[in-house]
């Protein structure tokens, strides 16, 4: 059952067509090549960064079917299951898993973003989608300022269930980090410990087991590079790493809203050659005049080039 997902796994984005369709053509230039990545683990479709609420359930099952085509099966595709209520993601799951995903990301109930949620109430989320799908699980830490973060007794509760393997982990506020990675590793040593600290993850780099991370799209190469230091405990070499990429975390992540980051991805990509343009769909924006320009600067100062796929 359990994936091995000590590595990067990178959130790649859906490409459109600019005319607002999936592009599947890009989605085999996308998943050919970082499924050819040595250290890429897993391909985590349907989050954030792949604008996967703003799919149809066919197109997002569609999506889910060319990823894995896209490595001819060889990458595991981790699918975010996002659906509101227990009984509708556990459905959504269990399509995921025969349209060939391998693991889920299961999202908070939405609703609890903005009311919070009763205690219990994520553990019976979990076990309800595990029983219905058969899908191994992932834990998602959603962000600190939000109220469907999990508590410390919440998280360890998930982490022992059934069919749970992993955590990704956004928390974003160092003083529960380091209270809390402690207190799972040692309930649960067997847990796989993924940040998604995209915008600044060098703190997080010493106490992981890899990344899950959109940053995975435009620069895999230096973020497996950096997370080999940061299981070699070499400070010396993370930073270095860090301070490279910074010009690309800067324009793609430290933006007004984090929802610009996914726009920021697809230009970051078209730099890379992988997509020809930069189309989402709404509620998404093009990002404001100039940011196209100062993207391609950045990853020129970052001297991150331009890729060839075959396919």
């Amino acid at each position: 059952m359990t994936l091995d997902l000590r590595g990067l796994s990178p959130a790649p984005v859906t490409p459109f067509t600019e005319d607002g369709a999936v592009d599947f053509a890009a989605i085999q230039r996308l998943g050919s090549w970082l499924g050819s990545i040595e250290g890429v683990k897993s391909l985590v479709v349907l989050g954030h960064a792949g604008e996967g609420t703003f799919l149809t359930e066919e197109e997002q099952l569609d999506v889910i079917r060319a990823f894995v085509a896209s490595t001819d099966g060889r990458v595991p595709v981790v699918a975010g299951i996002t659906k509101e209520g227990n009984k509708t993601a556990a459905l959504e799951a269990k399509n995921a898993v025969e349209a060939g995903a391998s693991a889920g990301l299961v999202y908070p109930s939405h609703g609890w973003l903005r009311f919070g949620y009763q205690k219990g109430a994520p553990q019976s989320r979990y076990r309800e989608i595990y029983e219905e799908s058969g899908l191994p699980l992932i834990l998602f830490q959603y962000p600190d300022n939000t109220k469907a973060t999990y508590d410390l007794d919440t998280q360890l509760e998930i982490a022992g269930q059934e069919g749970v393997f992993a955590t990704k982990n956004g928390v974003r506020n160092m003083r529960r980090w380091y209270t809390e990675i402690p207190a799972l590793r040692a309930a649960h040593p067997d847990l796989q410990v993924l940040s998604c600290h995209d915008e600044y993850l060098l703190p997080t780099m010493f106490d992981v087991d890899g990344l899950l991370v959109g940053y995975g799209n435009i620069a895999p190469e230096l973020l497996v590079e950096l997370i080999e230091a940061g299981k070699a405990q070499d400070y010396k070499r993370a930073h270095a790493i860090h301070e490279r990429l910074l010009p690309v975390t800067k324009n793609v992540y430290h933006r007004g809203s984090h929802m610009e980051g996914t726009v920021a991805l697809k230009w970051g990509l078209v730099n890379r050659g992988i997509l020809d343009h930069a189309t989402v769909r709404t509620p998404l924006l093009p990002l404001p005049e100039g940011a196209e320009t100062e993207i391609a600067e950045a990853f020129a100062a970052a001297n991150i080039g331009k890729v060839t796929v075959s396919v």
